[in-house]
């Protein structure tokens, strides 16, 4: 029988008793109703990006106890499946990492599952790369990406490097399901464990065959050598700081000025609140650093450095360019520069997700790289790499990359990885700092050439249990409307994702979508305009995509305003605003 919410706050304040500031938290919010609902109304949902929540105590918030019954709930599913089996763990900045990391190896040891543990914080991407290393079953990093400092999470891979597919994670969580956090759970002492050996912690020359793998992505090694590059580098108080440095030293990069407020690890983020890399103010740091040594390039990688954001010169301010403009730019000089030293392979493949910029389609049309689309999340594009993996074309995979920051050369890993990220940007950077030109005068050229595109993405929050209803009603609303047009833009072609269907109106055909059920609605429109609208699947927020196109930058810009302020005041958005 499922326990109230009165019922629940009450055994947790009975047996949290583990964690101390967890029964002081619950001590203090004995009286507010308001408070106790919003921390026991749900538990965290464990699906393909695991866990995320605010840190503290309840079942709806991220704390030792639920790292523990979910890592029960995972190693049930693991001895079910596996005749023997290991996992691979890491940790960010974030407060309570480093604890969360340990008490889930706690209980993998416990249930005689062997641990590679990193002895300090890691980027993500070093998880799905151990994964693979070790021949692990399943990895587990602890990180709440670029959220802020009040959340956590857990994120799961499976036995490829991908985080885990939603079959998987569907069995963990019915493993979840039958637990109870407090008496379902096995634990071992963590010092006798490593002792013992059931827990290992990961060598050096692990990291060493990781940052390998990563330099052999250089597309023109050694051009960085003798550049005279000089970039601006901040981790964001994140895990990107050793090895983003690293491997920039390794490809020639000397001239890197760090960030000193937001060099070392601290899960408080006290100079960026939102530690987020797509956005200005997390920025700010390393753009007043950039106003006193004028580097040729701001690189700014979140807390678990699996997203990289960059600005550079324009005149004598420093311009943001967004994730689309990044990684067209890449494309266009991974492709570019392969067809031209050879290197590119018979019938490459790129990977982008559809809500990432259409131009891409066409910069890769030019090299003759077939562009696969896929939904939103990088698991995807891993899932593409594994699908040529095993037809043995693996060497085909060019590139992949999202609008959100996220980019992946070389299929030794299966994640976004900044590590990588960075080191292609310097290596771009430099080779067209050779020809004379910027990175604004890279991609102005790229516009001039295929047309001008504005990119917009706008992030709308509802926060606590009413904050999901509302989101559900808003995606609803869409999903049962019979619009014709938006903004004054006649609609093209309409595709439900979850509904699994592309319906063109100027043809009439309703045709099937091959891709897995996801909530995400796209309204293409006249003149290659569009929106895409997808509640998060890690945030409680909508985020809504704009593609203006114009005659040039200008009027690209005020389309895409049209359709912001079209979405922003409608009712069929926002149903308050009748």
């Amino acid at each position: 029988m499922e326990l109230g919410i009165q019922e629940l706050y009450k055994k947790w304040l009975e047996n949290a008793s583990d964690d101390s500031s967890l029964i002081k938290e619950l001590e203090e919010v004995k009286n507010n109703e308001e408070e106790i609902y919003d921390r026991f109304y749900r538990s965290l949902e464990f699906g393909t990006a695991g866990l995320r929540g605010v840190i503290g105590a309840g079942t709806n918030r991220m704390n030792i106890y639920n790292v523990r019954v979910a890592t029960q709930g995972l190693a049930n599913y693991l001895l079910k499946n596996y005749e023997k089996s290991s996992v691979s763990i890491s940790y960010d900045s974030r407060i309570k990492s480093d604890l969360f990391a340990a008490e889930a190896a706690r209980v993998l040891a416990a249930n005689g599952i062997k641990v590679y543990l990193s002895t300090e914080l890691q980027p993500t991407p070093v998880v799905s790369y151990a994964v693979r290393y070790f021949k692990s079953q399943a990895g587990i990093m602890v990180t709440a990406s670029h959220n802020p400092s009040k959340y956590n999470g857990y994120k799961c891979y499976g036995y490829d490097g991908c985080q885990m597919t939603d079959k998987a994670a569907a069995a963990v969580y019915d493993e979840i399901s039958k637990l109870d956090c407090f008496s379902d759970v096995k634990l071992v002492d963590f010092d006798k464990a490593l002792e013992d050996g059931i827990i290992e912690y990961i060598g050096d020359e692990f990291y060493e065959s990781y940052l390998s793998k990563v330099e052999e992505q250089s597309v023109n090694k050694g051009i960085c050598e003798n550049s005279d590059l000089s970039v601006v580098y901040t981790p964001l108080n994140g895990a990107g700081n050793k090895l983003v440095r690293k491997i920039l030293d390794r490809t020639g990069v000397k001239k890197v000025h760090i960030v000193k407020s937001q060099e070392l690890p601290d899960g408080n983020f006290p100079t960026c609140p939102y530690p987020n890399p797509e956005i200005k103010e997390a920025l700010e740091e390393g753009l007043k650093l950039c106003e006193e040594v004028k580097p040729d390039l701001l690189l700014a990688t979140d807390p678990d450095s699996d997203r990289v954001g960059i600005a550079v010169p324009d005149g004598d301010s420093y311009r943001l360019i967004t994730g689309n403009e990044t990684g067209i730019m890449l494309t266009d000089y991974i492709l570019s520069n392969r067809k031209a030293l050879g290197t590119l392979p018979e019938n490459p493949i790129m990977v982008k997700t559809v809500v990432t910029s259409v131009l891409t389609e066409r910069v890769a049309n030019k090299y003759g790289c077939e562009l696969k689309n896929v939904l939103t999340g990088f698991k995807y594009i891993g899932e593409q790499i594994l699908e040529l993996e095993q037809k043995n074309e693996e060497n085909r995979y060019v590139f992949g990359f999202e609008e959100s920051y996220g980019y992946l050369a070389g299929t030794y890993v299966r994640d976004k990885d900044a590590v990588v990220a960075s080191m292609l940007i310097c290596e771009m950077a430099a080779y067209y700092k050779k020809q004379g030109k910027s990175l604004v005068d890279v991609i102005d050229g790229l516009y001039k050439e295929y047309g001008f595109y504005k990119n917009t993405t706008l992030s709308f929050e509802f926060e606590g249990a009413s904050g999901m209803e509302t989101m559900k009603n808003i995606m609803d609303g869409l999903r049962n409307s019979d619009v014709k047009e938006m903004a004054g833009f006649g609609i093209v072609k309409h595709a439900d994702y979850f509904l699994s269907f592309e319906e063109d109106f100027t043809t009439g055909t309703k045709t099937e979508i091959h891709l897995p059920k996801s909530n995400v609605l796209s309204y293409s429109l006249e003149g290659g305009n569009a929106i895409i609208v997808r509640p998060s699947g890690t945030e409680p927020k909508i985020k809504i995509y704009f593609t203006g196109v114009g005659k040039d930058q200008e009027d690209a810009e005020r389309v895409t305003g049209v359709l912001i302020d079209y979405v922003k005041n409608s009712s069929l958005f926002f149903p308050d605003k009748k």
